[in-house]
C-alpha cells in the first residue's frame, strides 16, 4: 500500500496504479474486490499456520538438505584425512628408501674407492713381479746373442732374437703398468725446471724417424722459441708416447709435431694421415686397456694414452683430441708456460746450518724417488750412492759403509726387509742409521724386521725438512 489511514472507524489502504492503467481495468479491479467476503479472524489465523507450516516444511527441507550435505562432507573429509595418511606413510617410507640408498651410495663409493686402490697397488705388485723375470730373459737372450759367446746356429739365433723381442715387448708393458700405478697412486713427483724445447724436439726427431714406415714422412718442425718450465722426463715421455701411436697407425702419408704459444701456454700437435678413429670409440680413447678397432692388431695394451693425459694433468696441462675415420688424427697437448710450482724444499728448512753425514745410500727401484732423494740430501750428504735392487744395495753398504741408508720396501727381487736382515747379520753396520721410505702398505710386511730402521715414514711425506729432523736425530 501507498498510504494507510484510519477516517473514523475505518482504516482506508490506497494503492496508486500506474498511468498506463485504463477505466476498464480499474472497473475490474473493484468488481473483484467487491466480491471477496471479508474473513473472519479465525480463517485468517488458519491461512497463517498453513503458510507457517509451508515455510516450516521449508526449512525442514533445508535442514535434511543441510544434514546430507554436512554429512557428505564429513565423508569427504574423513576421505582426505586418509588419503594424507596414506600420502604421509608413503612419503616416510620413500624418505627412508632415499636414506638408504645414500647409505648404500656412499658404501658403494667406499668399496669402489678400496677397489681402485686395490687395483693401483695390484698393478704394482705384478709389474715389480714381473719386470725382474722378464729382465732376467732380456739378459739371457742378450748374453746369448753376444758375438762373444759360443757361436749359435742361425735357427738358434732367430728363436733367440724373438725371444729378446717378445722378452722387450713384455718389458715395455710391464712398464706401461708400472706407470700407470704410480700415476694413479701420487708417486710421481715433477722435477720442475726449464725445459730446451729445441733439444727435446731434436731428440724425439732423431730416435722416432725410424720407427717410420717407408710411405710415411716424419716431421718435426722447430719448437716456439719459449722458456718452458716442465719436467722434461715427464714431457718427453708424452710426446714420444704420441708419436710412436702415430707412426704405428699411419701407413702412407705423414706424422707431424709442431709447437706454438697461445697467450701463457705452449700448445703442441702431433698430427697423422693414419687410420683414424671411429667416431663411436672416440669418447674412450683415454680410457684405461680400451683398444680401439683396427689399432688390436698393432698390439699395445691401451695404458699409453690415459697414462700420457694423466702425465698431462700432473703437468698442469691437458691432452685433446680430434678425429676423422680413415683420414687421421690430431692429439693436441696443452701447458703452462710458467705452472704454479710448489715451494721449494729448503725454503722451508729452519734457518741454521744444515746437518752433515759423509756417505748416503739410497735402495730404491724407483728412479724418480732416488732423484727426489738426491736432490733432498744435496748439501748434507758428502756423497750419494744408489742400488736399485736389495742385493745391489748390499754389496755398496759393504763396500762404501754409508753413514745412512734411505730404503724402499717394495722392489724386484726382494723386499727392503731382507735387506735390514742382512745389515743385521753383521755387526760392522750397527752404527749405520736405516730409514725406511716406502710408498707400499708397511702391514703387509714383518713388523720384528721394520723395528731395525730408526724410523718409517710414507713419500708421500718426504720432504726437505723431514731428511733435515732425520739426519740431524743421528747426532742426538
Amino acid at each position: 500500500m501507498d498510504e494507510v489511514r484510519v477516517e473514523d472507524e475505518r482504516i482506508v489502504l490506497t494503492r496508486r496504479l500506474p498511468g498506463q492503467v485504463g477505466a476498464q481495468r480499474l472497473e475490474q479491479a473493484r468488481a473483484e474486490l467487491a466480491q471477496s467476503v471479508p474473513t473472519t479472524a479465525l480463517d485468517e489465523l488458519s491461512v497463517q499456520n498453513r503458510q507457517l507450516v509451508s515455510a516450516l516444511e521449508e526449512v525442514q527441507a533445508h535442514r535434511d538438505e543441510l544434514l546430507q550435505l554436512n554429512a557428505e562432507l564429513e565423508e569427504t573429509n574423513r576421505g582426505v584425512m586418509a588419503l594424507y595418511t596414506q600420502l604421509s606413510e608413503e612419503l616416510e617410507q620413500t624418505n627412508q628408501g632415499v636414506v638408504a640408498l645414500y647409505a648404500e651410495l656412499d658404501e658403494r663409493s667406499a668399496q669402489l674407492r678400496e677397489a681402485n686402490e686395490a687395483k693401483s697397488r695390484f698393478l704394482a705388485n705384478v709389474s715389480h713381479e714381473l719386470r725382474a723375470p722378464v729382465t732376467a730373459i732380456i739378459g739371457l737372450a742378450r748374453l746369448l746373442l753376444d758375438p762373444r759367446s759360443e757361436p749359435l746356429g742361425g735357427e738358434q739365433t732367430h728363436q733367440l732374437e724373438l725371444v729378446q723381442g717378445s722378452a722387450a715387448d713384455l718389458l715395455a708393458r710391464v712398464n706401461d703398468l708400472l706407470d700407470l700405478a704410480k700415476a694413479e697412486s701420487g708417486r710421481i713427483e715433477p722435477a720442475w725446471g726449464p725445459v730446451d724445447l729445441a733439444a727435446l724436439f731434436g731428440q724425439l726427431r732423431g730416435t722416432l724417424r725410424p720407427l717410420a714406415k717407408p710411405d710415411v714422412e716424419l716431421e718435426v718442425a722447430e719448437p716456439p722459441a719459449v722458456q718452458l718450465v716442465g719436467d722434461e722426463t715427464l714431457l718427453t715421455q708424452i710426446l714420444r708416447n704420441l708419436l710412436a701411436n702415430a707412426l704405428k697407425f699411419t701407413d702412407r702419408g705423414s706424422v707431424g709435431m709442431s709447437g706454438w704459444v697461445d697467450g701463457e701456454r705452449l700448445l703442441i700437435a702431433v698430427a697423422d694421415t693414419g687410420i683414424g678413429i671411429p667416431y663411436a670409440e672416440q669418447s674412450r680413447v683415454f680410457e684405461e686397456f680400451h683398444q680401439v678397432r683396427g689399432a688390436r692388431q698393432a698390439g699395445g695394451t691401451g695404458l699409453g694414452l690415459p697414462h700420457a693425459r694423466r702425465l698431462a694433468i700432473l703437468l698442469g696441462g691437458s691432452l685433446s683430441m680430434v678425429s676423422e675415420p680413415g683420414e687421421g688424427s690430431t692429439f693436441t697437448l696443452e701447458l703452462p708456460l710458467r705452472p704454479a710450482l710448489p715451494e721449494e724444499p729448503v725454503e722451508t728448512v729452519a734457518a741454521g746450518p744444515l746437518p752433515r753425514v759423509e756417505r748416503a745410500l739410497i735402495v730404491d727401484d724407483d728412479p724418480a724417488a732416488r732423484h727426489l732423494l738426491r736432490r733432498l740430501l744435496a748439501g748434507i750428504a758428502g756423497e750419494v750412492s744408489e742400488a736399485a735392487d736389495v742385493r745391489s744395495g748390499l754389496a755398496i753398504a759393504a763396500r762404501e759403509r754409508p753413514s745412512v741408508i734411505f730404503l724402499d720396501l717394495r722392489m724386484p727381487g726382494g723386499d727392503g726387509t731382507e735387506l735390514l736382515a742382512g745389515l743385521a747379520a753383521d755387526r760392522g753396520f750397527d752404527d749405520v742409521a736405516v730409514f725406511v721410505v716406502t710408498g707400499a702398505d708397511v702391514t703387509e710386511f714383518d713388523v720384528a724386521e721394520l723395528a731395525r730402521a730408526r724410523a718409517v715414514l710414507a713419500k708421500d711425506d718426504l720432504s726437505r725438512q723431514v731428511v733435515v729432523d732425520l739426519v740431524a736425530g743421528l747426532a742426538r
